[in-house]
């Protein structure tokens, strides 16, 4: 196994354990994956190849730029809206979303650009560490972060600077994703591996539209798989991805593992997973 191997299987270790600790880090996972992101690095890289240590020295940074004292949800908002918004330069647009860069958090960090998912993660992380009571807030459609009491309402969005968005925003914001209106549901506070999910599921949304890019859709659907609540169905996906990337027996093999999974449930649909599995060895002929 090469030194790259090693690395790779230490990061996932890392990440796979982080995920099924008590309190899980957010900006540790975050920043695990974006390692998967990040070019493989040289043996001159340093002891910080993939700038995970150094991401976490910014975050405190910027944290120590915000000023001291007790203040209500609003004020907070505000404080942080002008560190991060106003004064760094934090924020996203339209061209993010074509960019995995925006997905990564040592990225977002250095660039000040990202997905809003991913400057919520920043603002989150900063606030945290100063002391203030933050959460994120999955909206459909568009992430955002709120403020003190989720009962107050609080929210500003990160990708507009940290712009404070009302009830009638966040009802309109949901209106134009979902063509329905807000439930109360969609503004409890998001926990942190839903938020991890979420971004690799943005992940896998952007390989996706990019047929070439099977390399990065399949590290997004194995650390998908290592989180402790998933969707069964990933596992077929990732089966799928592997025959298309010509990797035929491991992923008929995955197809019959996947298979005896659902059997019980959905017996059809076990019968036709290894239909596929028995085609996918067939191309090996």
């Amino acid at each position: 196994m090469s030194d790259q191997e090693w690395d790779e299987g230490g990061r996932r270790r890392q990440f796979a354990d982080e995920a099924r600790a008590e309190r899980p880090d957010l900006a540790l996972l975050c920043l695990l994956l974006g390692a998967e992101a990040l070019p493989a690095p040289t043996d001159t890289a340093g002891p910080d190849p993939y700038g995970i240590d150094a991401a976490q020295i910014e975050l405190d940074r910027l944290a120590g730029l915000l000023p001291y004292g007790a203040r209500d949800a609003r004020s907070w908002a505000s404080v942080l809206a002008g560190l991060l918004g106003e004064r760094c330069g934090f924020a996203g647009s339209a061209r993010d979303y074509e960019r995995l860069e925006s997905s990564v958090l040592q990225q977002v960090l250095r660039r000040r650009r990202g997905l809003p998912i991913l400057l919520s993660v920043v603002w989150i992380e900063v606030a945290r560490r100063a002391g203030t009571p933050v959460y994120g807030v999955a909206l459909p459609g568009h992430f955002v972060v709120g403020f003190g009491d989720p009962e107050e309402r609080v929210l500003a969005d990160p990708f507009a600077g940290g712009a404070p968005m009302s009830g009638q925003d966040a009802e309109l914001l949901v209106a134009g994703a979902t063509g329905g209106p807000l439930e109360p549901s969609m503004l409890v506070p998001a926990r942190p591996l839903e938020i991890v999910l979420r971004i690799l599921n943005n992940v896998r949304a952007w390989a996706a539209a990019r047929p070439e890019r099977t390399d990065v859709a399949l590290w997004a659907l194995e650390l998908s798989l290592l989180l402790p609540s998933h969707p069964a169905r990933l596992r077929y996906e990732r089966a799928q991805l592997l025959v298309q990337r010509g990797e035929f027996l491991r992923g008929a093999a995955e197809m019959e593992a996947y298979a005896e999974v659902v059997e019980t449930v959905e017996p059809t649909t076990a019968e036709a997973v290894r239909r596929r599995a028995q085609a996918a060895r067939a191309r090996l002929n």
